[in-house]
């Protein structure tokens, strides 16, 4: 099974916007996005395995092997529309892999046409952790302190025994990553971060410059670690000047940066 959820499609799509979710996330947290997208552009998220309709596919064990299922995904995708250029964005543990499959992506001659990465420090900056060894009440306190995971998903036993094996897989993930060895990226990178992550500060979002040989644009909004879905708009715009920049020409459509 495919690793990509489109729930708009949109053949006559000039530019397709890839994001990939958070550690404990899924394809279903872009959803809205997708909705919300101009005429011309089309949004795909990344179903890991292991996740919603992909639940009883075993988990990908490490970095390497996660992206390597996700690019076959994409290049099949895209050599049926090379016309359509790539734009990739991932959110938390999802920036980091969207920079691995970008720069995957790129040794096979297929870069995309430019990255966005929210809420991550960069690359070379990763911090390690061992709360992927932790008991489920520390990951459970660990999800409330992000605050990412809704109360109704938190006070559902059913729901949580469902979940944290989820997210016990993605912190390991995350937790045991260290960069790939391969090129630095040579192709445009736009940073956001929040001012009151605890993930990320301002020097970790600004490091990212050295992902890349191409151009870096650095981007800062209010709130924590899940500052995206309080300020969707913000974000969207934001993200919508990466697409715009990749497409061969200008789109009017998305709504005009603040």
């Amino acid at each position: 099974m495919t690793g990509l959820r489109t729930p708009s499609a949109r053949t006559h799509a000039r530019a397709r916007l890839v994001c990939f979710p958070h550690a404990g996330g899924a394809a279903s947290s872009y959803r809205l996005w997708s909705l919300d997208a101009p005429w011309d552009v089309e949004v795909s998220a990344v179903q890991y395995p292991g996740r919603e309709d992909r639940y009883g596919e075993e988990a990908a064990g490490d970095m390497s092997a996660l992206v390597a299922g996700i690019c076959a995904d994409l290049v099949r995708e895209q050599s049926a529309r090379p016309q359509c250029p790539l734009v990739l964005f991932g959110h938390s543990m999802g920036a980091a892999v969207a920079y691995e499959t970008a720069r995957a992506l790129a040794a096979l001659g297929r870069a995309p046409a430019a990255l966005v990465v929210s809420g991550q420090p960069a690359p070379h900056l990763t911090r390690g952790g061992a709360l992927h060894q932790a008991d489920d009440e520390e990951l459970l306190a660990d999800l409330r302190r992000l605050g990412g995971t809704g109360a109704d998903v938190l006070g559902h036993d059913a729901l949580l025994a469902a979940l944290l094996p989820a997210v016990r897989r993605d912190y390991r993930l995350i937790e045991t990553y260290r960069p790939l060895p391969g090129r630095k990226l040579n192709l445009p990178v736009s940073v956001l971060y929040a001012d009151a992550d605890p993930e990320v500060d301002a020097a970790e979002a600004e490091a990212w410059r050295e992902s890349t040989d191409g151009p870096c644009t650095v981007h800062a909004f209010r709130g924590g670690h899940f500052y995206l879905e309080h300020q969707r708009e913000a974000v969207l715009a934001r993200v919508a000047a990466s697409v715009r920049d990749a497409l061969p020409a200008p789109s009017t459509t998305w709504p005009a940066l603040p």
